[in-house]
């Protein structure tokens, strides 16, 4: 592990504005990284707060029991079980903020031995967490090309996925594909169209690494997870890098902004149109990073912080 990172949070005085975080209250950093929210959470916090991260990233625990805080701790595993968490250390409608800062680390980007970087060349490997899935190698050399098409198109929107996995079914027949450059190569020879501001292999990279992560699923049950845990007034912030996670981030907070529409004449009781009616959040904000920030760090240039609190009820 490169101890010589640098990273450089996203929107990190927006987050811990629309946190608004509480002296003694209690909170969830659901993608601990290299610690940077936390960090700043913590400052925040009074003695009696309480912070808890998550992070299916070895290493990004590691670096998190170097926090000697008693009122920090970190636990290894996927932010999807965050309920679990909560109902073990007696939480659940206790907390005060839950943060996602969604996507792929510095951490994870720039050891090439990951597997993340079109860049670098590395194993071509992936997981977010290296102590259990299956490598995007095995992966790529185990699937059949109906289901690399499928994949490039429904988690990276690639316009070229049919040629892609033509390109790669054919290298196949040669060797094995095992390093992130190969893959790499691959993509360069079947794509006609040159951008020179998009690396062409962004965007099957992408797709390969939500698939191996199942990124999309674990947001989506995550999502629903902290209706239950927040406490009334708590507020949930996602940060997101690109359309597909702010797609579902965004209809989960409309879901659940929403007054259901009951058609006229319809035979209800009062009691169920109650519950129809019933909002469970209100939408705070939409933020984007500012030109400064982009200029001073390119990778914020896609983000988008949006935050909805969970009403409270009399």
């Amino acid at each position: 592990m490169n101890q010589n990172i640098k990273h450089i949070p996203v929107m990190t005085k927006e987050l811990i504005d629309s946190l608004q975080i509480q002296d003694n209250g209690i909170y969830i950093d659901t993608t601990f990284g290299l610690g940077g929210h936390s960090i700043e959470i913590l400052k925040k916090l009074g003695k009696n707060g309480k912070l808890y991260a998550i992070d299916k990233d070895l290493n990004s625990v590691l670096i998190g029991k170097k926090i000697t805080d008693q009122r920090f701790c970190i636990i290894h595993d996927s932010f999807s079980k965050i309920l679990n968490y909560a109902k073990s250390n007696k939480i659940v409608g206790k907390v005060d903020g839950i943060l996602f800062d969604l996507g792929v680390s510095s951490l994870q980007i720039e050891d090439y031995k990951r597997g993340f970087s079109f860049k670098k060349n590395g194993p071509l490997d992936m997981r977010m967490n290296q102590t259990c899935g299956i490598t995007a190698s095995d992966w790529i050399n185990k699937s059949d090309t109906k289901k690399i098409i499928f994949v490039l198109k429904k988690f990276g929107e690639e316009r070229f996925a049919k040629k892609i996995a033509h390109e790669i079914k054919d290298y196949k027949r040669k060797k094995k594909i095992k390093e992130t450059l190969e893959l790499v190569n691959i993509i360069k020879k079947s794509i006609p169209i040159k951008n020179i501001f998009k690396h062409p292999a962004r965007r099957t990279f992408q797709a390969i690494r939500i698939y191996i992560n199942q990124e999309l699923e674990e947001i989506q049950s995550a999502l629903e997870d902290t209706l239950k845990i927040l406490k009334p007034g708590g507020r949930i912030t996602v940060i997101s890098f690109h359309s597909l996670e702010d797609r579902i981030i965004k209809k989960f907070m409309t879901k659940h902004s929403t007054k259901a529409q009951i058609p006229c004449g319809m035979a209800i009781t009062e009691k169920e149109i109650k519950k129809l009616k019933i909002c469970k959040l209100k939408i705070i904000n939409r933020l984007f990073p500012t030109y400064e920030e982009i200029q001073k760090n390119p990778r914020s240039r896609s983000s988008i912080l949006r935050t909805a609190e969970l009403k409270k009820y009399e």
